[in-house]
């Protein structure tokens, strides 16, 4: 009897404790970003991640000095059933409460399913695939930074608008390049456009020679590259070798990132038009943020995954803060739900029943040469997409958590 006295006597003192004991396990909030950390997408995650998400541990801790918190990494080389294992021993062993980043779509959805069984957290900022808040949304995980329907929506429609109304898809065979796909058709049909045709690439590919040549012989006004990373930046340089942009078919890049433009280089990607969340130059903080992170990094500068990253880190220790110690992943993502977002990258925003963030987009465009005044300085802004357009409509939403 004295044992279970004393027992609960010490239970009781952790409840008290506040924050401090934000994991319900022990005095640590511990953070693991599970990215590409030495594969095709590791310059616009990786180890940038690992910066943004400490850097808004950093910064977070200003007001909660009280607050303990701990960032591990790991590198799940864009495999599905390592990032599981790795999550799974986060998880069990390691005492993580929260995974963040997830780049490749294959291996966030593998995450999320596992964050759910063990009620954690996950918090995605690289995937792409909009079925993360579809048919596989989760109460414990969130789709932080863009998604294929996002994506498709905003540079498919303006494609499209401006004349570009008969497709082929060059897509990497995998869960994020077939959303991808999917869901820009969907956008180029439903805009009086046709879909002439599409090929799957192996993921990740070096060659493109056979594809882009289906692709030039189709005769489709726009090849949709359906892909990311070194297969987006492959897949250019070697159109530009067949002569398809002088040909008088045009490029889509469906997802580009800066560090693809980075990599082409302006003379190879100007005119590119394509969507993304965020834009380095777009004002001073983000200025100051991509300033503090080229200095870490090398003289690089963050993408709108490493912005994401930060923001939804933030946004999850305020709910850790708010629940006073409250371990249940589930109860942390509802609490991120409830809570308006704000953070000096992202802005203002919220998170959605379906775990979909919300903020604005942008439509941006490369600059000519002769148009940047320096290295980094690649986009020009074509239009901003508001919030309540830029996303698939709730109404749309094949999540098991959205009532209808």
């Amino acid at each position: 009897m004295k044992l279970t006295k004393l027992a609960l006597g010490i239970a009781g003192i952790m409840l008290l404790a506040g924050p401090a004991q934000a994991d319900g396990s022990d005095d640590v909030v511990k953070i693991g970003v599970l990215s590409d950390m030495s594969g095709t997408y590791s310059d616009l995650s990786g180890a940038g991640s690992v910066f943004a998400a400490k850097k808004a541990v950093e910064d977070f801790q200003k007001d909660h000095p009280d607050l303990k918190v701990e960032v591990i990494s790991a590198d799940h080389q864009n495999k599905a059933d390592i990032a599981a294992n790795t999550a799974r021993q986060w998880f069990d062993v390691d005492k993580v409460d929260a995974i963040v980043d997830l780049v490749t779509s294959s291996v966030a959805l593998a995450v999320v399913n596992i964050a759910k069984e063990k009620n954690k957290v996950a918090l995605v900022s690289g995937a792409a695939s909009s079925a993360l808040t579809g048919k596989s949304c989760t109460p414990n995980s969130i789709h932080w930074t863009y998604d294929t329907w996002a994506l498709a929506n905003g540079t498919g429609k303006a494609i499209v608008k401006t004349g570009g109304d008969t497709w082929f898809f060059i897509t990497a065979d995998y869960a994020f390049g077939h959303a991808l796909e999917k869901d820009t058709s969907a956008v180029v049909v439903a805009n009086g456009g046709k879909v002439l045709g599409s090929v799957r690439h192996p993921f990740p590919a070096q060659d493109f020679s056979s594809f882009l040549l289906q692709a030039q012989a189709s005769g489709a006004k726009i090849i949709g590259l359906a892909n990311a990373g070194a297969d987006t930046t492959n897949a250019i340089k070697q159109a530009a070798e067949f002569g398809i942009v002088a040909g008088g078919q045009n490029l889509a890049g469906l997802l580009v990132f800066l560090t693809d433009v980075h990599a082409l280089g302006l003379k190879n990607a100007q005119g590119l038009i394509f969507t993304e969340a965020w834009y380095w130059d777009q004002n001073d903080n983000n200025r100051a943020f991509a300033k503090d992170y080229a200095a870490a990094m090398g003289g690089k500068h963050p993408t709108m995954v490493h912005a994401g990253v930060y923001s939804s880190v933030i946004h999850y220790l305020k709910a850790v803060a708010a629940q006073k110690g409250d371990g249940d992943g589930a109860a942390l993502v509802a609490k991120m739900k409830e809570m308006p977002t704000e953070d000096k990258l992202f802005g203002k925003g919220s998170v959605r029943a379906d775990g979909r963030h919300l903020h604005d987009m942008y439509l941006f465009e490369v600059k000519k040469p002769s148009e940047s005044k320096g290295e980094w300085d690649y986009y020009k802004t074509r239009a901003t997409i508001p919030a309540a357009e830029a996303w698939r409509p709730l109404a749309e939403s094949d999540c098991p958590l959205v009532q209808k």
